[in-house]
């Protein structure tokens, strides 16, 4: 206790000392004033933008042609294979064709017959001996023969499958032997002759396929040739939806396509050319993204201080955010030195 009562007189003093040393011309303390951040800032940009779509597909001729034979029979045999490439006119697979000949050879000579028995006729008709109306039946019975062998004559042809035009073969569904009915499939060729050569075929969900058009840009990447992007256009838009997987069958076709292989997988950016109203701001600016969800600090109307703007992102554009809303009444946002400041903080933007 009377170390307490001796040590306050002596805090008493040295507090007068103080006091007089600030009366007699001592400086006093100075005040502390928050210096305005250091910042920069972009201008908000208001443009007509339209969302890229993105999707994934695989490489594919434009011009795929099912091959088949016009009548069913016994396939004798398949020169090619999946993968191998033909050329126009070249013979690619063939029936047995011992039962269509001998109906070719059986229809030759029906035809011929039936020519004889007109000639015939006709003499006779001349000569009075037959009827009008008997001669008529001859030229009937001459016209059927001559159908019956063009048809017989035309089976015998799609009897073999011969190369529509140079290409590769896609698939093969059938093999030597095997006794298979009219008009299925046997190859499927890609074609490379006067076609559109590779496409790169997508599915896209009804909300993006109804929002491009024919002819919009596209860039494609693929990652077994990384690097490198393949610059396109849209050339087709299917009219409905798949029955199986509920979506629209897009073609893009491909600048340098030709030296992409069938079945290849890639990526493709699709920029539609029809636009909405977009605000876009640079991709610095954005903090605190969290889905949709993100904040922006703009520039007050004086220029002095930060604004927070929570902002809704819409998509992504290069070095650029496109903001749904959010930064109504704003010109600039900060960039360099916004993730350090607060609500209303003072700022000097850098030059």
């Amino acid at each position: 206790m009377r170390a307490t009562r001796h040590f306050a007189p002596a805090l008493a003093l040295a507090g007068a000392a103080l006091l007089g040393c600030a009366r007699n011309g001592a400086e006093e303390p100075a005040i502390v004033v928050d210096q305005p951040a250091v910042v920069r800032a972009a201008p908000v940009i208001d443009t007509v933008l339209a969302r890229p779509i993105v999707a994934t597909g695989t490489v594919a001729p434009a011009d795929e042609i099912a091959l088949g034979f016009k009548i069913g029979g016994v396939i004798a045999r398949i020169a090619v294979d999946a993968g191998d490439l033909v050329r126009a006119g070249q013979t690619l697979a063939a029936l047995d064709l011992r039962e269509i000949d001998a109906s070719l050879a059986k229809a030759r000579s029906g035809a011929a017959k039936a020519e004889r028995d007109l000639a015939r006729a006709g003499r006779l008709y001349a000569d009075s001996v037959v009827t009008l109306a008997q001669h008529q039946d001859a030229e009937t019975a001459a016209e059927l023969a001559r159908a019956d062998l063009e048809a017989a004559a035309f089976n015998r042809r799609y009897a073999v499958i011969v190369a529509p035009a140079n290409g590769v073969v896609l698939r093969r569904s059938a093999e030597p032997g095997e006794n298979i009915s009219a008009g299925a499939t046997v190859l499927v060729v890609g074609s490379r002759g006067a076609g559109r050569g590779n496409v790169l075929e997508i599915g896209l969900a009804d909300r993006d396929a109804v929002s491009i058009r024919k002819g919009d840009p596209a860039v494609a990447q693929f990652d077994a040739m990384p690097g490198r992007e393949f610059a396109g256009r849209v050339t087709r838009i299917g009219a409905a939806a798949d029955p199986v997987t509920g979506t629209y069958e897009v073609e893009i076709a491909l600048d340098g396509a030709g030296a992409l292989a069938a079945g290849l997988v890639g990526r493709a950016e699709i920029r539609p050319a029809h636009g909405a109203p977009a605000t876009l701001v640079p991709i610095e600016a954005v903090l605190e993204a969290d889905g949709a969800d993100a904040t922006v600090y703009a520039l007050s109307a004086d220029g002095k201080r930060a604004e927070r703007r929570r902002v809704t992102v819409a998509f992504i554009e290069g070095s650029r955010v496109a903001v749904a809303g959010g930064l109504e009444g704003a010109s600039r946002v900060l960039t360099d030195g916004a993730a350090y400041l607060d609500d209303g903080a003072a700022v000097r933007v850098a030059p």
